[in-house]
C-alpha cells in the first residue's frame, strides 16, 4: 500500500513525488474542488451554514482522488501553507469522506522542507478554516445583498465589496483632497560659494527663526530677497562624521508586488502567478506572506553565501518589526539556496527571481556607509543676520548597496529617506569667512497630496490593515476591470465616475465602507482563526448591521446612468416576453408608468402612441381603447428567427392587462357572451 499526498497546484507533483521518493502517489486537487452555488449567496442565516458544492472541474478531480484513497493507506493533504489552503484540505477531507487525514505543509519545495513536514504531520486547523470560510461568507453577503440594491438604485451593474469598496473610497477621497488643495506659496533663500579648485557648493537658509507662531512656511519675499542679499558669511559649527543607511527588508507578498510592478512593470497578477511558478519549483519560500522576517536557517543560508561570495555582513542577522496586524504565518520571501545566484523557467520567472534574490541577500549585508560633511553658516544683510546650511554626503562603502543598488524608489525608504545631490562641501574651520558667489530667492509652492501609483496600492491597503496579501491583486484588479479606477500614463490611479458613485452611495450608510470598520474586521477574522471568536457570532453581527443600513440606501442620491424622463429616478433594463426593454425603477413604490425600447443595450426613444383602432376593451371596468400590435419578437438564440405576432391589447396597460387575437378580417376576437 502506498501513501497518497495531495497537494495543490499540478506544479507540485514531480518537485514533490521525487522528494519522497518510493511508497508515496502525489496528485493534485488543483486548487478548490468545491465551491459556493455560482447563482446565488449561498449562504444560510441563522446559523450562517454555507452550501458548497463540486465545481465542474472538481467533480472529474475527486472522482479520480476517490479512487486513489481508496487504495492508499495512509493519505496525507499537503495543499498550501495559508487559510485558503486549510480549506482546500478540509474540503478534500470531507468530500473523499477521509477518516484520518494528515494534514502537512511546505514552506519551500526542497527534499530537507518536503520530508521534514511528511515527518511531522498534524490535524486540520478548524479555526483556520472557519476564518477562510467567514471572510468568504462576508463577501458573499456584501455582495449578494448590497450590489442589486444598490444596481437598482443607479440603473446600472454596480458592485459592493467587502474590501475593493473600501479600496475605491481611499483613491476617491485622495482625488477630492487634491481638488480641493489650496496651493500656498513661500519663499527661501539659498547662497552659492566657490571651493579652490573651481567647483561650487551650496548653503539654504534657515527660515526657521523667522516663522511666527503657528507658520509652517515664510511668506515674507522681502525677507527672503535680503538674505539672498548676504555676500559674507563666517562659519559657526562645522562637522565631519559618517553615517550607515541600513537596507529594507526581504520581500512580503505586498512589497513584491510594489517593486516588481516598479522595476519590471510586471501586474500583481503576473507577479503572483510567477512567484507561484518560482515556489512550485522549490527556488523561493511561500510567497503569500506578511511577514518581513526570514527564519533562522534562511539568514544563516545567505551569511553562509555572503562570506563565501566576500561581502560584508552586518554584525548581527537583521530583524524588522512587522506592521500592526501581521499575520507572520510565514517567514519573508527568499531563495531557498543563496547559492543559486540565477535560476527559474523563462525570462519574467528568471527576473522575479533575482529581484527576490538580490533583496533577500541586500537585507542581510553591512550598511551603506555614507561620509556627511555639514556646516552652519552665518551673514549679515541690512543689519539682520541670517543662518545657513550646508550638507554634503558621499557614499564610501557600498555595503548592500552593491547587491541592491536601485532603492531609491521603494517603499521602505531606509536611512534618512534623502538623497541629496552632490555638494562637495570642503573643510571647514569654525571662524573662518568665506565669500558669497551669488544668492538667490527660492520661491516654492506647497504641493498637493500625491496619488497612489498602482504598484503602491497594495502596501497602502496593507498599512490601514485592509484586506490581506493573498487579496491585493485581485482587489486592484477588480477595481480596474470594472471601471471604478483607472490608470494615467504615469501609473497613478484615478478614479471613474462609477467609482465616485459607488463610494457617495455607501460612505456613511454602511459600515464595511468606513476603513476603520474593515480594518477591525480584519481582526475579527484573525481572532476565529486563533480560536478566539466564533464564526457564527462574527457573521451574524455583519449580517444583522446591514439590515438596518440596507433602508438607508433608500435616501442615496446615486445620480443614475439613465434617469427616466419624468421622474428622474433610474431607468432598468428588464427581460420581458418579446425581449428586453426599459422600464422606472419607481413603478412599485411610486406608479411611475414610465418605459422605453432597448436599443443595444441602452434606452431607446418612446414609441409613439399606437393609431386608433376604434375598438374598446370589452371590460366594463375599463373601456380604453385596444391597439393593435403587430411585429417580429427578437430571435430567443442567435441565428434563429424572430416569431411573428398579431393581436389587440389594451392600453390602459398594466391596470388593464387585456389581450385579443387578431381575426382573419383584421379584428380582435372577442370572447362569445358568458364565456369565462
Amino acid at each position: 500500500m502506498t501513501t497518497l499526498v495531495i497537494v495543490e497546484s499540478p506544479g507540485k507533483v514531480k518537485k514533490v513525488s521525487a522528494a519522497l521518493g518510493d511508497g508515496f502517489k502525489v496528485m493534485a486537487s488543483v486548487g478548490h474542488v468545491r465551491d459556493l452555488p455560482a447563482n446565488d449567496m449561498g449562504v444560510e442565516p441563522p446559523l450562517f451554514a454555507l452550501r458548497y458544492q463540486p465545481t465542474e472541474r472538481g467533480k472529474e478531480i475527486l472522482a479520480k482522488l476517490r479512487q486513489a484513497a481508496s487504495q492508499a493507506s495512509r493519505v496525507i493533504l499537503a495543499t498550501d501553507p495559508d487559510r485558503e489552503g486549510e480549506a482546500i484540505a478540509w474540503h478534500l477531507a470531507d468530500a473523499l469522506k477521509l477518516k484520518n487525514p494528515e494534514r502537512v505543509t511546505f514552506t519551500a519545495i526542497t527534499d530537507e522542507q518536503v520530508n521534514k513536514a511528511i515527518a511531522a504531520p498534524r490535524q486540520i486547523d478548524m479555526p483556520r478554516v472557519h476564518a477562510q470560510e467567514a471572510r468568504r461568507a462576508l463577501d458573499r453577503i456584501v455582495g449578494y445583498r448590497v450590489s442589486p440594491a444598490l444596481s437598482e438604485r443607479a440603473g446600472q451593474r454596480l458592485s459592493a465589496g467587502r474590501v475593493q469598496s473600501p479600496a475605491v473610497r481611499l483613491i476617491v477621497d485622495l482625488e477630492r483632497k487634491i481638488a480641493a488643495f489650496k496651493v500656498t506659496e513661500h519663499y527661501g533663500a539659498e547662497l552659492t560659494l566657490a571651493n579652490g579648485d573651481g567647483t561650487m557648493w551650496k548653503a539654504a537658509w534657515d527660515t526657521r527663526p523667522f516663522l511666527r507662531d503657528g507658520e509652517s512656511y515664510l511668506m515674507d519675499d522681502k525677507l527672503a530677497l535680503q538674505a539672498a542679499a548676504v555676500r559674507a558669511v563666517t562659519v559657526a559649527a562645522f562637522e565631519d562624521g559618517q553615517k550607515g543607511r541600513a537596507p529594507a527588508a526581504p520581500f512580503t507578498t505586498s512589497t513584491l508586488q510594489q517593486a516588481a510592478g516598479r522595476r519590471l512593470g510586471f501586474t500583481e497578477k503576473l507577479t503572483m502567478d510567477l512567484a507561484q511558478k518560482l515556489y512550485e519549483a522549490g527556488l523561493i519560500t511561500y510567497h503569500r506572506t506578511d511577514a518581513p522576517n526570514m527564519d533562522a536557517a534562511g539568514m544563516e543560508d545567505i551569511a553562509a553565501y555572503a562570506r563565501g561570495a566576500g561581502l560584508r555582513l552586518a554584525d548581527k542577522p537583521r530583524k524588522w518589526k512587522a506592521k500592526e496586524g501581521a499575520q507572520e504565518g510565514h517567514e519573508a520571501i527568499r531563495p531557498t539556496h543563496a547559492a543559486d545566484l540565477d535560476a527559474g523557467d523563462g525570462a519574467e520567472q528568471q527576473a522575479l527571481y533575482r529581484l527576490i534574490w538580490q533583496r533577500a541577500v541586500a537585507s542581510q549585508l553591512a550598511d551603506a556607509v555614507y561620509a556627511v560633511r555639514t556646516a552652519t553658516l552665518t551673514g549679515q544683510a541690512d543689519g539682520t543676520v541670517f543662518t545657513f546650511m550646508a550638507t554634503g554626503r558621499t557614499l564610501t562603502d557600498p555595503g548592500w548597496l552593491a547587491i541592491y543598488a536601485e532603492d531609491t524608489e521603494d517603499e521602505d525608504k531606509t536611512g534618512d529617506g534623502d538623497n541629496p545631490a552632490a555638494n562637495p562641501v570642503p573643510a571647514l574651520t569654525v571662524g573662518e569667512c568665506r565669500t558669497v558667489a551669488q544668492g538667490r530667492v527660492l520661491t516654492k509652492k506647497t504641493k498637493p497630496p500625491s496619488r497612489i501609483k498602482r504598484t503602491d496600492l497594495g502596501p497602502e491597503l496593507e498599512k490601514l490593515g485592509i484586506g490581506r496579501p493573498s487579496t491585493y491583486a485581485a482587489i486592484i484588479e477588480n477595481i480596474l476591470t470594472r471601471n471604478y479606477v483607472s490608470v494615467d500614463s504615469k501609473g497613478f490611479l484615478r478614479p471613474m465616475a462609477l467609482g465616485e458613485a459607488i463610494r457617495d452611495a455607501l460612505v456613511g450608510r454602511f459600515a464595511f465602507a468606513e476603513l476603520d470598520y474593515t480594518r477591525e474586521l480584519e481582526e475579527q477574522l484573525d481572532q476565529i482563526a486563533e480560536g478566539k471568536a466564533n464564526y457564527a457570532t462574527v457573521v451574524a453581527g455583519a449580517w444583522g448591521a446591514l439590515d438596518d443600513e440596507l433602508g438607508a440606501l433608500a435616501t442615496a442620491a446615486i445620480t443614475p446612468a439613465h434617469p427616466c424622463p419624468e421622474c428622474g429616478r433610474a431607468l432598468v433594463r428588464r427581460k420581458g416576453e418579446f425581449g428586453h426593454f426599459w422600464a422606472c425603477s419607481g413603478y412599485r413604490e411610486h406608479g411611475c408608468k414610465v418605459s422605453l425600447p432597448d436599443a443595444k443595450g441602452k434606452p431607446g426613444e418612446r414609441k409613439a402612441p399606437p393609431p386608433p383602432t376604434g375598438f374598446k376593451c370589452p371590460d366594463p371596468k375599463c373601456g380604453k381603447e385596444l391597439a393593435r400590435r403587430q411585429g417580429v419578437s427578437k430571435p430567443a438564440k442567435r441565428g434563429m428567427k424572430g416569431r411573428p405576432y398579431d393581436f389587440y391589447s389594451c392600453t390602459g396597460f398594466p391596470r388593464c392587462d387585456k389581450r385579443f387575437q387578431t381575426g382573419a378580417d383584421g379584428k380582435p376576437v372577442f370572447p362569445a357572451a358568458g364565456a369565462g
